[in-house]
């Protein structure tokens, strides 16, 4: 491990405020495009470091960019800040203690990712500075990756057009190259339209929006057995016709959520789905209507920047955790399974400790294939716009699942923070590199080329599709 480098030194540098901006952004958490006071602390940092500032990116009001430098290469890092609904908690107690009943909580960590990821831009636009090296960094704030595609709206609209490489992380429960494996999803709202009626007095001349979506998830159930083993398919009421049971439903929405390994296998689910909600349609006498909400496709690996991230992981060792932070994980542990800890493990690959472990102390190997553990991401647009490559680093305790109140009560704690530096660093170091090596920049590029040739990108968005921007109250 080599002692210090330039750009640690610039991250170091700068940790205390960016940390600060991770604790504030968790005490403002706002989901899909709604993230309005998330998005001014991040601008405010922009600005307060000089980055030239667009707002209002691919015309999504919580969506920012901030780019330093000029000429040469464009290393984009990207940034996310958004939160989910019903996880608000209490940081740093390891009991389920909400600070708001029914309010957001930060249980993907994206309050650290976004903090983390400006803290790496502005590291590289410092040392930008100071070496006259002519290069571009830009950061892009992102919001809504929870199930919002912000990416993937930002790549439709040409936003990284100019881009040469992106580079990402995601807060963990393990330190390694992220690998690339991601589902594919879409989310198609499917409304049913009925007759109302009086449901007791005359309930034959009513025809239930209702029945017809309960009837369209009993034949995606039954489709379950017969798709892909790694494809997904979940959903959510959206409108159930109303409170009152007296009243024959005349218009129900249910999203329907489905995840394939790629994009082509994705079409095929979603047209298997639509099927089903027109049989449900014709059971019942009703109309239905579908429509895309997001979409957003599988991520694309990119073998030379996987290989350059994890040199620079090896470079820098492990994140250091002290007693106080194995302690509190300690406690997170306590409140999980056995399962719970165990999957931590298959998902980088590596045996579980007969001695336990509170704190991820290692880098998982490159090549180490991981289990399970697949969602999505619109990083994976992202990929197919531009050679990517992302970091995985520890900020929480062994066997924490995340989107859970475990994740959120860890997000604010010296653990996370240290993770967070730790994975500024990473970001830094390897965005240093790529401008240090124009031939590490061009193999990535011909690898990603080479996917393209194979299998062209089509963006899953339909034209139609803008993304669901929720007015500011202000």
């Amino acid at each position: 491990m080599q002692n210090t480098d330039p750009i640690w030194d610039n991250v170091d540098m700068h940790r205390e405020t960016f940390i600060g901006l991770s604790d504030r952004v968790f005490d403002t958490p706002e989901t899909l495009y709604n993230e309005f006071g998330s998005v001014a602390e991040h601008r405010a940092v922009l600005e307060q470091q000089g980055f030239d500032i667009t707002e209002n990116a691919a015309g999504i009001p919580t969506a920012i960019l901030g780019e330093a430098g000029s000429g040469g290469p464009v290393i984009a890092i990207l940034g996310e800040f958004d939160a989910l609904p019903y996880l608000s908690q209490a940081p740093g107690v390891a009991e389920p203690r909400p600070l708001q009943e029914g309010g957001n909580g930060h249980g993907c960590g994206h309050n650290l990712l976004g903090s983390a990821a400006l803290l790496a831009a502005t590291a590289v636009k410092d040392w930008l500075a100071a070496s006259g090296i002519e290069a571009r960094v830009r950061y892009y704030g992102c919001p809504a990756e929870e199930g919002g595609a912000a990416k993937a709206f930002m790549v439709r609209d040409g936003l990284f057009d100019d881009v040469d490489l992106a580079i990402s992380w995601h807060p963990a429960t393990f330190t390694a190259v992220n690998k690339a494996n991601s589902l594919a999803n879409t989310r198609i709202d499917f409304t049913f339209h009925g007759k109302a009626a009086h449901a007791a007095g005359a309930p034959e001349l009513g025809r239930s929006a209702l029945d017809a979506v309960e009837l369209m998830n009993v034949g995606v159930n039954y489709m379950r057995e017969h798709m892909p083993d790694d494809a997904r398919v979940h959903y959510a009421y959206l409108d159930a016709g109303g409170v009152a049971p007296n009243v024959v439903q005349h218009r129900a929405t249910v999203r329907q959520l489905v995840r394939a390994r790629d994009l082509s296998g994705l079409r095929v689910l979603v047209d298997r789905v639509k099927k089903i909600a027109e049989g449900a349609a014709l059971m019942t006498e009703t109309r239905v209507e579908h429509r895309v909400y997001t979409a957003v496709s599988n991520l694309l690996g990119n073998r030379p920047l996987e290989e350059a991230m994890q040199l620079e992981m090896e470079r820098l060792g492990p994140v250091v955790f002290d007693d106080k932070d194995r302690a509190f994980a300690k406690e997170i542990q306590s409140t999980l399974t056995d399962e719970d800890i165990a999957v931590s493990f298959r998902r980088c690959g590596m045996p579980p400790p007969e001695d336990g472990l509170a704190l991820c102390d290692f880098i998982a190997p490159l090549d180490l294939e991981g289990e399970g553990g697949e969602g999505s991401t619109d990083v994976g647009d992202t990929s197919w716009a531009v050679p990517t490559v992302q970091a995985r680093v520890a900020t929480c305790a062994v066997g924490t699942p995340f989107h859970t109140w475990q994740t959120v009560a860890q997000g604010k704690t010296p653990a996370a923070h240290k993770g967070m530096v730790y994975a500024a660093k990473v970001m830094a170091a390897t965005a240093k590199k790529a401008i240090e090596n124009p031939k590490l920049i061009e193999a990535a590029k011909a690898e990603h080329q080479s996917h393209l040739a194979k299998t062209p990108y089509v963006c899953p968005l339909p034209d139609d599709v803008e993304p669901p921007i929720i007015k500011s109250a202000a």
